[in-house]
């Protein structure tokens, strides 16, 4: 479950530990959600989404400047169509996700989209085993719905949702890989997702866009949600097996239940960290059996 972008070389991290970079790119994608969702109280979520994207799209079109002008011309049909499935499936993973974080806490919104990944690295494998892990997801889902005060069935929708984009966005992900050096696709996705968000965005964000403290919190939250992690991670893997950054990942609905805690005051019930709990041992569980990289950037 690998975000799949190259680093630009603006400094050196060789000296620091992989699990240092994950774990870092894992707290600064929270640390992102958390100050998308109390950005939530002056702009609408789709306005939001419009700033990460287009944050995304700006400075990866800027990185790729080169291989994007000869993109037409050197590149088929078909890996056009395909980068621009990406780019839609980009923008509707999004989209889903911050409806959902507007809905329902953090930390049980990616918990809840985290089934995407699950399933494909599941369905990846084939070995009888792993419906054992997806049983056990299955529990931690149904813990979360049922427990600890009611829940807004809209956000546990909108949650399921942008997990389907991320299972869709992981195998789109790959062909695209294939297709595109380096940044390239997820540039051209990135600004696939913003044309699309675009009408949506200004239409519910109007005239507070053009407010310079939300625009520039905007693009922090794109900074922190995309930028950041996708180069730290990039690096982690150039130095650790994919199989040991898979289960690093699967701590991230945890980190995201603590940022909800700490950034937004969100209480879970014990019975919710027991939900999270489940998926968080379903992930690893999953991911050991893993022989190779899933490769993907995350919402």
């Amino acid at each position: 479950m690998t975000r799949e972008i190259s680093r630009p070389r603006l400094l050196s991290l060789e000296s620091v530990p992989p699990s240092a970079l994950v774990l870092t790119g894992i707290v600064s994608v929270q640390a992102g959600a958390g100050i998308a969702k109390q950005l939530f109280e002056e702009l609408p979520p789709n306005a939001v989404v419009l700033l990460r994207l287009f944050t995304s799209a700006l400075v990866l079109g800027f990185l790729a400047r080169k291989a994007l002008r000869t993109v037409w011309r050197d590149h088929s049909a078909r890996s056009l169509t395909l980068a621009v499935g990406y780019g839609l499936t980009l923008a509707l993973m999004n989209f889903c996700i911050y409806q959902s974080f507007s809905r329902i806490p953090l930390g049980v919104a990616v918990t809840i989209e985290f089934l995407g990944p699950l399933t494909v690295a599941v369905i990846s494998s084939r070995r009888a085993w792993d419906l054992l892990w997806v049983a056990l997801a299955a529990t931690g889902v149904v813990l979360l719905a049922k427990g600890g005060g009611a829940l807004d069935a809209v956000g546990i929708g909108f949650a399921l949702l942008a997990g389907v984009g991320w299972g869709a966005y992981i195998l789109l992900g790959q062909a695209v890989g294939k297709d595109f050096p380096g940044m390239t696709g997820l540039a051209i996705g990135s600004l696939i997702g913003t044309l699309v968000m675009l009408p949506m965005g200004i239409a519910s964000g109007g005239s507070a866009l053009l407010d310079p403290r939300l625009l520039l919190l905007g693009m922090a939250v794109g900074v922190l949600s995309s930028l950041i992690p996708y180069s730290l991670e990039l690096d982690a893997l150039r130095r650790m097996p994919a199989r040991v950054f898979g289960i690093l990942m699967s701590l991230e609905p945890a980190v995201a239940a603590l940022v909800g805690l700490i950034v937004l005051g969100e209480l879970l019930s014990l019975r919710q960290w027991l939900a999270i709990g489940c998926v968080i041992v379903a992930c690893v569980g999953s991911t050991r059996g893993q022989k190779d990289p899933i490769e993907a950037p995350e919402a």
